[in-house]
C-alpha cells in the first residue's frame, strides 16, 4: 500500500516549479534585453556598440522572444501541474478504495467479536480462557484498525489539499499562458507594424529620391539644351551656314525650275500656234505627281468635250512609242507613280479630226514622297483611312470610314472588326490611280482584289493615295508580282 507523507505537497511544489530568479523584469516599452543561461540563470546581454537598422533590431528581438518562449515556456509548467493533478486524483481514488476495505474489516471484526461473546457465555474452563484471549486480540485489532483509519483520513485530507493546490496552480498556469501569449502577440503585432512603417518610409523615400533625381535630370537637360541653343544663336557653326546656303540654293533652283517649265509651256504653245488644230484645246494643271491634268477648250466655238472621244497615252520620250492607258477616256487625268518621268499625251477625236495634246515635259515626282514610302516599308503593316466610292462599278451607298491595310504579303479592307476584302498579292490583283473623275481624281485609286471584286477608294490626301500605290507595288514586287492597272506594261522596277 502506498503511503503519502506530510512533505508530499512541498516536494511536489519543488519539482513542479523550477527555481527562477526574482529579479526578472518584463519591460513594456520594448523586448527584454536578457537571456536564460545554464541552470536557469539570467544572463545579461552586453549592448552592441554597432548602430543597427530598424529591420535588424526587430529581427534580433523577435529571435530573442522566440528563444525565451522555448526556454521559459509557461505551457510546460501548466503541463507539469496537470500531471501532478492527475497523480493527486489517482491517490484520492486509492484512498477511497482503502477506506472501503477498512469499512469491510470493521464489519468483519464486529461480527467476529459478537460470535466470540456468544461463545464465551457457553463455554467454561480452559476453553473460556481461549475465547477471552481471542476477544482481547479482536479488540486489539479493532484499535489498530481505528488508528489506521485515522491515518487514512489524515492522508485523505492532505491529498485533497494537494489536489486543490495543484488545481489552483494549473488554473493560474493557464491564465499565465494566456497572458504571455497575448503579450507576445501584441509585441509581434507591434513589431510587424513598426517594420511595415519602416518599409513604407523607405519606399516613400526611394520614390521621392527617384522623382527628385528624374526632375533634376530633366532640368539639367533643359539647361543644356537652352545653353546649346544660345550658343548656336550667338556662335553659328559652319554646318548651319552651309545648311542655310543649301536651303537658299534649293529654293532658288525650285523657282528657276518653275520658271523654266512655264517658259517651256509657252514655247510649246507658241509652236502649236502655227497649227490650226492646236488652237482648239489645251492642257491645264501642274505636270507633277499629286495633281491632275484637265483638257480645256481654247474658245467657246470649239466642240464640247462630251461630244468627243478622248484617250490618254504614256510616252517614254518625246516622239517615242506610245503606251495606251486603259480606261483613261475622260477629260481629267491624275498622274500616278507609273507616270513619273514619262510624257503624257491625250488624243481627241472630234468630227473626224484628231487633236493631240502633250505635256511640256515628263511628270515630276512629289516632293518627299520617296522618303515617306521608305519609312513605311520598314513597318510590317500600314493602315490608311479610306472611303469606298464604288464597289464592282456601282456607287457605294455608305460614306463611312474604312481602313485599308497594306502588308508585306496581302492587302485587307475592313470596317471595325468586320473584313470587307482580304487577298494575298497575285496576278489577278490590280492597283492603279483612278483614270477619270473630277477634282478628287488625285486622291482616289482603283483596286481589284480578285476577279469579280473591285473598289474605288478615296483617300484623305493625294500624298496618302500615291504612298499606298507605291507601297503595295513594292511589297508585290518582293513577291514577284507586277501590280499595275488594267493592261499596264510598266517594268517591274517602276
Amino acid at each position: 500500500m502506498t503511503r503519502v507523507g506530510r512533505d508530499f505537497a512541498n516536494s511536489m511544489k519543488r519539482e513542479a516549479v523550477p527555481p527562477v530568479s526574482a529579479d526578472v523584469i518584463f519591460a513594456t516599452s520594448r523586448f527584454p534585453n536578457y537571456k536564460i543561461g545554464a541552470n536557469n540563470q539570467i544572463v545579461e546581454v552586453k549592448e552592441d556598440l554597432k548602430v543597427l537598422t530598424m529591420k535588424e533590431v526587430v529581427a534580433r528581438e523577435t529571435a530573442q522572444l522566440l528563444e525565451q518562449q522555448k526556454r521559459l515556456s509557461v505551457r510546460d509548467l501548466a503541463s507539469k501541474f496537470e500531471k501532478g493533478l492527475a497523480a493527486a486524483a489517482k491517490l484520492s481514488d486509492e484512498a477511497r478504495l482503502r477506506e472501503a476495505a477498512s469499512w469491510e474489516k470493521h464489519v468483519l471484526l464486529k461480527k467476529l467479536r459478537d460470535a466470540l461473546e456468544a461463545l464465551r457465555g457457553r463455554v467454561a474452563g480452559k476453553n473460556k480462557d481461549d475465547v477471552e484471549e481471542a476477544v482481547a486480540m479482536v479488540e486489539a485489532l479493532a484499535v489498530q484498525l481505528t488508528q489506521r483509519e485515522g491515518e487514512l483520513i489524515q492522508e485523505k485530507e492532505e491529498v485533497k489539499k494537494l489536489a486543490d493546490f495543484l488545481k489552483q496552480a494549473s488554473e493560474d498556469a493557464k491564465k499565465l499562458v494566456d497572458e504571455e501569449r497575448a503579450f507576445a502577440r501584441a509585441e509581434i503585432e507591434n513589431a510587424r507594424a513598426a517594420v511595415q512603417r519602416v518599409e513604407e518610409a523607405l519606399q516613400e523615400q526611394e520614390q521621392m529620391s527617384r522623382a527628385s533625381g528624374k526632375q533634376d535630370m530633366e532640368e539639367l537637360m533643359k539647361e543644356v539644351q537652352e545653353a546649346r541653343r544660345i550658343k548656336m544663336l550667338h556662335q553659328p557653326s559652319k554646318v548651319m551656314d552651309m545648311e542655310h546656303e543649301l536651303r537658299a540654293l534649293r529654293n532658288h533652283l525650285a523657282e528657276k525650275s518653275k520658271h523654266s517649265l512655264l517658259l517651256q509651256k509657252e514655247l510649246a504653245m507658241s509652236k502649236r500656234g502655227a497649227d490650226n488644230e492646236a488652237d482648239s484645246y489645251e492642257l491645264e494643271g501642274p505636270e507633277s505627281l499629286g495633281s491632275y491634268l484637265r483638257i480645256q477648250p481654247c474658245s467657246g466655238s470649239d466642240p464640247e468635250l462630251l461630244e468627243c472621244l478622248i484617250q490618254w497615252y504614256r510616252l517614254t520620250t518625246e516622239g517615242g512609242k506610245k503606251e495606251l492607258i486603259s480606261g483613261a477616256t475622260k477629260s481629267v487625268y491624275a498622274p500616278e507613280p507609273f507616270d513619273v518621268g514619262r510624257i503624257l499625251q491625250a488624243e481627241i477625236f472630234s468630227y473626224g479630226q484628231k487633236i493631240t495634246l502633250t505635256t511640256t515635259g515628263p511628270i515630276d515626282p512629289a516632293a518627299g514622297l520617296g522618303n515617306y514610302v521608305e519609312s513605311l516599308v520598314r513597318r510590317h503593316d500600314t493602315e490608311f483611312n479610306v472611303v469606298i466610292a464604288q464597289m464592282n462599278g456601282e456607287d457605294y451607298p455608305s460614306q463611312s470610314i474604312h481602313v485599308l491595310h497594306i502588308g508585306k504579303m496581302r492587302m485587307k479592307l475592313c470596317k471595325g472588326k468586320s473584313t470587307v476584302a482580304k487577298e494575298y498579292y497575285s496576278i489577278t490583283m490590280q492597283l492603279c490611280g483612278i483614270r477619270g473623275g473630277g477634282n478628287a481624281a488625285a486622291q482616289a485609286l482603283f483596286w481589284q482584289a480578285k476577279a469579280g471584286l473591285s473598289f474605288v477608294l478615296a483617300f484623305e490626301s493625294a500624298r496618302e493615295r500615291n504612298a499606298a500605290i507605291m507601297l503595295a507595288r513594292r511589297f508585290a514586287f518582293d513577291c514577284n508580282i507586277m501590280l499595275g492597272g488594267p493592261d499596264d506594261r510598266a517594268p517591274l522596277a517602276s
